[in-house]
């Protein structure tokens, strides 16, 4: 479990940095070496220093909600998951069953149960180590709870709503959870678990999604620490790649995962000579013009995959930036 934990700590640093949280600062409050979890494969991250990482990211971040917010960011890849529930199965109901058996590659905190009955699929959060700190064990709660979902997304290609979610504990910001969620949580006594439409389990899923996911995330730059600090607005693009496998995310929901107003976010794009539309307009054309030189994608797929309702809009975008139809361009 220490190399798993070692990975989840990984990402866990590494989305704190794109939310302008210093690395070094979190980890000196976790008392890690920042320099040997990088480099040293040997290195392992103690339970407390666990603890203590999520306690800094929240406190330094100036966010309460940060394990939900990491939770809607991360894909499989980040995770180290690498590829096996895609490679090995065929439905979501294979595929959640797989997800719940491979649960100790991310956390040792909880276990996952399937079950599926005529009218939902419940997907069910145990908690396997009752001597965690309640803080952890929450900002853990949300991640996965919010990752399920939006893994489900990548699974099909679409945005899928539950039809309920539950908390064993009152919510602190129930609006915040229901856009995220994209269901409004509920309270009930022992009860951690997402119920989503019994017709999902048979669904096929998409087996190329995850070659697409990791495709996005070899194409960000990686602006790190040896490169000095990366601008606002390169962070805001490389988070905007990251999550652009269905689609580009809404300037709301970007500001949400930066812990800023969309207003916040739109005036500090605009110091560096940038607005949201120029940043997502950017990440849309370098991602069709990959997609086009890959060749392993129809013209209607890209248009789909880059939010264009109508073939015809992506065609008109892609003559304004390069001069050409899509089905002309000669890479």
């Amino acid at each position: 479990m220490e190399n798993q934990r070692k990975q989840f700590a990984l990402s866990l640093i590494a989305y704190a940095s794109q939310r302008e949280i210093s690395a070094h600062a979190l980890c000196k409050n976790a008392n890690i070496d920042l320099t040997a979890i990088k480099l040293r494969k040997e290195y392992i991250i103690a339970e407390q220093q666990m603890d203590d990482l999520w306690q800094a990211a929240c406190r330094l971040g100036n966010d309460p909600l940060f394990g939900l917010h990491f939770g809607e960011s991360l894909r499989l890849p980040a995770l180290g998951v690498v590829g096996e529930i895609i490679k090995s199965s065929q439905t979501v109901g294979q595929a959640l069953e797989i997800a719940a058996s491979l649960t100790n590659m991310v956390t040792d905190l909880f276990t996952m149960k399937v079950t599926r009955n005529r009218k939902a699929i419940v997907v069910e959060l145990v908690p396997t180590i009752l001597k965690a700190s309640d803080f952890t064990m929450r900002q853990m709660t949300d991640l996965l709870m919010v990752f399920v979902i939006h893994e489900l997304d990548g699974l099909l290609l679409e945005k899928i709503t539950p039809t309920s979610v539950y908390f064993p504990y009152s919510i602190p910001d129930e609006k915040e959870y229901t856009r995220v969620l994209r269901c409004k949580p509920l309270k009930r006594k022992d009860r951690l678990a997402i119920h989503f439409e019994a017709k999902l389990w048979e669904e096929p899923i998409l087996s190329s999604n995850y070659e697409l996911q990791e495709f996005l995330l070899q194409t960000v730059n990686g602006n790190g620490d040896e490169h000095g600090s990366p601008r606002f607005m390169d962070r805001i693009h490389d988070y905007v790649m990251r999550n652009a496998y269905l689609g580009i995310p809404s300037l709301e929901d970007v500001a949400s995962n930066f812990n800023v107003t969309p207003r916040s976010l739109q005036r500090r794009l605009q110091e560096e000579g940038a607005t949201y539309q120029q940043v997502s307009d950017a990440v849309r054309k370098s991602l069709a013009l990959q997609y086009i030189r890959a060749g392993d994608y129809p013209i209607k797929e890209i248009s789909l995959m880059l939010g264009y309702n109508e073939l015809s809009a992506f065609s008109r975008a892609f003559k304004r930036w390069t001069g050409k139809a899509p089905t002309n361009f000669v890479a």
